[in-house]
């Protein structure tokens, strides 16, 4: 085990509706839906048209970039509606899912036994090889690369996030199996971060054929892109990839049974969520299916894929994204509050500052919404970035180098080594109400544009 690496600088955001430790519900969905948005950079082929009959693991997409790729069904049933956005850009497919499931059957055996071409071949052919995502960038992992190295975060600081013990309990043979599988694709080893809280008795370390990382610390120490940021840190040129413990699970199942299975336990959490607990569900599946943990006539609850820093809105007819074990159910902040900022005593609002006097009771949770509590205004030079971002760069100056579009200023101040998810604290506590994690997704895509 190596030495812990302990992180100073980060904030837990305390927003009530933790799910508790139990499975409430085994949820069969009556529609999913497999959306390419999930993917950066995807440019989808439709490879199925409404009316066709598909099985757990059949074809539905695949990347004209590299037509090997393919993004599957979860489910048999039948393609019910293909949905299109602008520019007729294809944002789902939908697929009612049969009484009885039947899934395509994909070659098994022992991992360790497997060559890395086979290896590659399965998870392409199978559509579990978009859960490989590369940086920089968080693109898909090119199939002709070899990664420095391939790191998981076997814990989350995520607000509300679903605990890794405690979802992934009865994955460990199947996470085993991955881990034997993905190291043969590196030459640089399968890195895990542990929680160095627990890191002991974690169920991640027992694990083999790994290389060992502890941290501490606050939000975002959970961030695989922060640890990598302290265990090797990403340069031009270098390309690495990560995978989470969902997806090293789907793997695992897939080598051991033959079976793109995509079930999984997911958290329902937020304060607008009736017993937040977890349920046992799959990608793709309905806001409709957790009807019992929200009140249906309420019109004020944003449904978010993910948490509250880094997930997806949703609504109310929206679908879990591919990545997703986390639902977060908040209610719509509408109201305008007059002279909200003049008002020191608001007990029932968090601040990160010394503004209200929440930092008096440092152990309390807020019923938290969406009210921004003021708009978007010029960047006010302060430290305030810097406590809460554990990592050497300078925010604010890639921010800027972002919206000036200066290729040579965003690779100095640090864009190859950052993921929206890692500057959405400093969105969070921004004066400013600068949306960070906006403008680096369009540096981002300005770099992927101008350095292909």
């Amino acid at each position: 085990m190596s030495n812990n690496i302990d992180l100073k600088k980060g904030l837990n955001i305390p927003i009530s509706g933790v799910a508790d430790r139990k499975t409430r519900k085994v949820i069969v969905p009556d529609v999913v839906a497999v959306k390419p948005v999930d993917f950066r950079g995807l440019k989808p082929r439709l490879l199925v048209r409404e009316g066709d009959k598909v099985l757990a693991g059949s074809p539905v997409l695949a990347d004209k970039e590299s037509p090997d790729i393919l993004f599957t069904s979860p489910v048999s049933g039948t393609v019910t509606e293909v949905v299109r956005g602008e520019k007729r850009k294809l944002l789902e497919v939908r697929i009612k899912a049969d009484e009885k499931q039947e899934y395509l059957e994909f070659e098994t055996g022992d991992a360790k036994n497997l060559k890395a071409d086979q290896i590659r071949s399965l998870l392409m052919k199978s559509g579990l090889w978009p859960s490989l995502i590369q940086r920089p960038y968080g693109i898909l992992a090119d199939p002709q690369a070899k990664p420095k190295a391939i790191f998981v975060s076997a814990f989350s600081t995520a607000p509300l996030a679903a605990d890794t013990e405690y979802a992934f309990r009865d994955e460990m043979g199947n996470i085993q199996t991955a881990v034997n599988a993905l190291s043969k694709l590196t030459d640089g080893g399968v890195h895990i971060s542990l929680n160095a809280e627990n890191s002991n008795g974690s169920l991640f370390h027992k694990l083999e054929n790994v290389i060992f990382h502890t941290f501490s610390g606050k939000h975002p120490a959970g961030n695989v892109g922060v640890q990598i940021h302290h265990i090797s840190p990403i340069v031009k040129g270098d390309t690495v990839w990560t995978v989470s413990p969902l997806m090293l699970a789907a793997i695992g199942r897939l080598l051991n049974t033959g079976k793109y299975d995509m079930s999984r336990l997911i958290a329902v959490t937020g304060p607008k969520a009736k017993e937040p607990a977890y349920v046992k569900g799959i990608c793709g599946m309905s806001m409709k299916d957790l009807a019992d943990f929200y009140d249906n006539s309420a019109s004020d609850i944003r449904f978010i894929s993910g948490d509250v820093l880094t997930g997806t809105n949703i609504g109310p007819d929206g679908f879990l994204g591919f990545f997703g074990n986390q639902v977060t159910l908040i209610k719509e902040g509408n109201e305008h509050e007059l002279f909200g900022w003049a008002k020191p005593f608001r007990t029932k609002l968090f601040s990160t500052s010394h503004t209200y006097f929440s930092w008096l009771t440092p152990n309390r949770k807020y019923d938290m919404d969406t009210n921004l509590h003021g708009g978007p205004r010029a960047f006010v030079m302060s430290d305030v970035y810097s406590k809460v971002l554990p990592m050497d760069i300078y925010p604010v100056y890639l921010i800027k180098a972002c919206l000036a579009g200066d290729l040579d200023k965003m690779e100095q101040f640090g864009i190859y080594e950052v993921l929206e998810e890692d500057l959405a604290l400093c969105e969070y506590v921004c004066p400013s109400k600068i949306e960070f994690q906006s403008i680096l997704s369009d540096g981002i895509a300005l770099m992927m544009k101008e350095m292909a």
